[in-house]
């Protein structure tokens, strides 16, 4: 699911456990996936899937999924996927990490596939945890810089480059100087500062929010046209709301702005990720950013629903919202066509809003 390998990798090489990344999610992860998958089942259960079979094809002894207790087919995830595993015959042990167990679920998974030495397993949830705060920092850096790039590319190469740097950190020392070296990095990209930019949250299913494979590479595409993108749902407040103690979080988390700014709509939690996209809404809103983008897998009802909501949040809230339902059949042109069309309306509605503020002055 985008970087979050990174973290993940980090921790158990804290642990003296050597991680096996499965290939970059591709063409052949998906088939894999569906020739093993259930029919009309999500997009994220086929990649997750496809995954699990490249990196058992390459050798893993584990592979671990986390499960939801939440109104969501996440939570069917682990019987089914156990189910293939046995049926194909691969001898990899599968474990599973509770959504919502926090702290000491995290705990508890990395004793499992270690000695239990619990230095070092704080050690490694650490370094874990640190890392994917500094991707997420990183990658809006590269957002702002991308939107703005002169020559088409650049920014990309500079972040792929800022990656490997904080990739090779090891420890908290290591990734203080290694977060500096990433920035550094990416403030080498010649950018035309005066450039107009758009401004786009990008809200919807987590899964799809972080995998380029699964969006298209949507905030890519973008960022050619000229659109600073920043993702409301991301790993470090995934982080935040389900395992940092509550005593060690400072100021309000995603989670809890979203029971605040979607009670209007959404009164309770739906699952999946639904409430968190009925107040990004509300939230992008709020800050006037100039649109936001719904992303969510085929046939995934909580975010049906989500979607089902927005029409009713219309006299509150006047920012544009793009609706994209991705499943494997999505065709590009027409995918592209769809973010040029909303890009062209968003910059017409903000021409539209200085000239009517201008003819107000």
């Amino acid at each position: 699911m985008g970087n979050v390998y990174i973290g993940w990798a980090a921790a158990l090489k804290k642990l003296g456990v050597e991680p096996l990344v499965p290939p970059k999610t591709n063409k052949r992860t998906l088939e894999l996936a569906n020739k093993y998958s259930p029919e009309s089942i999500c997009l994220p259960y086929k990649l997750v899937l496809g995954n699990f079979l490249q990196a058992i094809e390459k050798g893993a002894d584990y592979v671990a999924m986390i499960s939801s207790p939440g109104i969501c087919r996440l939570g069917e995830y682990g019987q089914s996927i156990r189910h293939v595993l046995k049926e194909m015959g691969y001898e990899s042990k599968y474990l599973e990490l509770q959504l919502y167990d926090g702290f000491k679920g995290m705990y508890r998974f990395l004793s499992e596939i270690s000695d239990g030495n619990p230095v070092l397993i704080a050690k490694a949830i650490n370094i874990a945890l640190r890392k994917m705060f500094v991707l997420d920092r990183v990658e809006n850096l590269f957002s702002y810089y991308r939107a703005r790039e002169v020559v088409v590319g650049t920014a990309e190469k500079h972040y792929n480059k800022a990656l490997g740097i904080i990739i090779d950190a090891s420890n908290t020392k290591e990734l203080i100087k290694a977060e500096k070296e990433a920035i550094a990095e990416i403030k080498k990209t010649e950018i035309d500062e005066n450039r107009d930019v758009i401004y786009v949250d990008i809200t919807g299913e987590i899964f799809l929010v972080q995998d380029p494979f699964s969006n298209q590479n949507i905030e890519k595409e973008l960022g050619r046209m000229g659109v600073q993108t920043k993702r409301t749902l991301t790993v470090s407040s995934f982080v935040k709301d389900a395992i940092i103690p509550k005593a060690f979080k400072k100021g309000e988390t995603h989670l809890e702005r979203a029971y605040r700014l979607a009670r209007p709509y959404l009164m309770r939690d739906i699952g999946g990720d639904a409430l968190e996209s009925v107040s990004d809404v509300a939230y992008a809103n709020e800050r006037g950013v100039d649109g936001i983008i719904h992303v969510s897998p085929f046939t995934c009802m909580p975010e049906i629903m989500s979607q089902n909501i927005f029409p009713s949040m219309r006299e509150n809230c006047e920012i544009p919202i793009l609706t994209l339902i991705m499943d494997e059949q999505t065709g590009r042109a027409g995918y592209i066509t769809r973010l040029e069309a909303f890009v062209d309306l968003m910059r017409r509605r903000k021409l539209y809003k200085k000239k009517k503020e201008a003819s107000l002055n």
